[in-house]
């Protein structure tokens, strides 16, 4: 989301920063590295030194388009790791100190440019809990530091079950005010509540939907800050993510063995016929199901398994793509095990093959409990191929279901409840619909719909504005 709306911001003429951790794998991405300042940040009783270095990236725009910018922030002993907050299942014990470091080091750049330079971003944009202390450095900073004051921020809530909740005992590490350790800023139930504190703090926050920002304002899907979020309802702003339509692009995919439009998309056919030959399942006009995801609860994939193992008699086959829940992963083991001709399991994750899946399938199962925006619909929308949705978030916002009505035209297949029959009912209405003619009018209005990020950067460029004139 952050490399796609940057992208598109830096086209429309805006000069356009990305700011990361320097993570071990950014160097998988980087061309070059050049250095631009040293700066110290106070963590853990002591001064460390975080180096901001400007990356150049491997994937360059064409045409003269103007890019945006990575800026790392590096410290090996924080970043230099195998994994990105965990490593085998287990979240890193310093993780607060790891984001703190990084959201201060973000700020005291800024101000150091701003000394130098001259430079001053109008917005610095943070995303989910690990940036989340931004807002609160920029507000602890600004009546000292010259330079600050007029920069408005954003916050984004990604994923409202992810919160950066650590213990009390921690809190001093972070050098905000002791008194913001209460229950109208950073504490939470005795803890310190990272994305808590950055809802509080930010000028205005965004999330990845419309559906999701009304859904996270509800205990159901608020994970315990839905009250602090209806207190700032009036700050709060869901505006759907897009998709990168360029690397989503099956009339130029190079990893599809045919290429394929919505003006003519007969090379679909093609594909279908090359996944089923290296999925080695039986070559045929067979309904080919794709899914490729997380493999935990919150995606559904236990509503997916559930319904299929009580379907033995219908005509389909599946080809699952991805990795999570061990007991997940094993339930769709045995399921292909018991149906070597029908189902076939890859674990892990593999670039190439989900292009592969999405444009061979002829049906994508997305059938999560909650879903803040999703992307899997979007690419398939894109590929032709036909989504399976539960109405929750992104999904209800981005696909219509079939048969639809005079207001709009149906792109895929809409479930309500989370429930092993309601996804079955949704599954089935599909299988039967791909043997009709409407089909064909399903993958021509899904092709035709806009996912990219045109449209977002635009609404994100007009609240950009209202902020600045605030």
């Amino acid at each position: 989301m952050v490399t796609g709306l940057s992208n598109e911001l830096a086209r429309r003429g805006h000069d356009v920063k990305i700011m990361l951790p320097g993570y071990a794998s950014v160097d998988d991405h980087a061309v070059s590295k050049e250095p631009l300042r040293t700066v110290d940040i106070p963590i853990l009783g002591k001064t460390q030194s975080a180096t901001i270095e400007r990356l150049l990236v491997r994937r360059e725009r064409a045409g003269g388009v103007l890019s945006p910018d990575y800026v790392v922030v590096g410290h090996d002993g924080f970043f230099n790791r195998r994994g990105l907050y965990q490593e085998g299942n287990r979240d890193y014990p310093d993780n607060l100190a790891r984001f703190a470091f990084f959201s201060r080091a973000a700020v005291e750049w800024v101000r150091a440019s701003a000394e130098s330079s001259g430079w001053v971003p109008d917005i610095i944009h943070a995303h989910d809990w690990q940036a989340a202390l931004v807002p609160l450095y920029l507000r602890a900073d600004r009546k000292q530091r010259a330079g600050l004051t007029e920069i408005r921020n954003i916050l984004t809530i990604h994923n409202l079950g992810y919160q950066g909740i650590f213990p009390a005992s921690e809190y001093a590490e972070l050098g905000l005010p002791p008194k913001w350790f209460s229950p109208a800023w950073l504490e939470f139930f005795g803890s310190v509540n990272l994305l808590k504190g950055g809802i509080v703090a930010s000028d205005w926050l965004t999330t990845v939907s419309p559906t999701y920002a009304r859904e996270i304002q509800l205990p159901e899907l608020g994970f315990g800050l839905d009250g602090v979020l209806r207190e700032r309802h009036d700050r709060l702003l869901g505006i759907t993510n897009g998709i990168d339509i360029d690397l989503w692009d099956p009339s130029r995919d190079p990893w599809l063995p045919s290429r394929y439009s919505a003006q003519d998309h007969s090379g679909k056919r093609l594909c279908k016929t090359a996944l089923q030959q290296e999925m080695q399942l039986p070559v045929g006009d067979h309904p080919l199901i794709g899914v490729v995801s997380r493999l935990v609860e919150q995606k559904g994939i236990d509503l997916v398994v559930d319904a299929l193992e009580d379907m033995p008699s219908i005509d389909f086959q599946l080809v699952v793509l991805g990795t999570g829940d061990p007991l997940l992963e094993r339930r769709l083991r045995n399921l292909e095990e018991a149906r070597p001709t029908r189902v076939r399991v890859r674990l892990g994750f593999n670039e190439e093959l989900a292009h592969r899946i999405q444009a061979g399938a002829d049906i994508a199962l997305v059938p999560s409990r909650y879903e803040p925006c999703g992307l899997t619909q979007l690419c398939s929308l894109r590929y032709g191929t036909v989504p399976v949705v539960r109405k929750t978030g992104g999904l209800a916002d981005t696909v219509a279901g079939y048969p639809g009505d005079d207001s709009q035209t149906p792109t895929g297949f809409v479930f309500d409840e989370p429930t092993p029959d309601a996804f079955a009912r949704a599954l089935g209405q599909a299988l039967q619909v791909y043997r009709e003619s409407d089909w064909k009018r399903l993958i021509e209005s899904g092709m035709k719909v806009q996912v990219g990020w045109e449209e977002p950067a635009r609404q994100y460029e007009e609240l950009y504005r209202k902020l600045c004139a605030i």
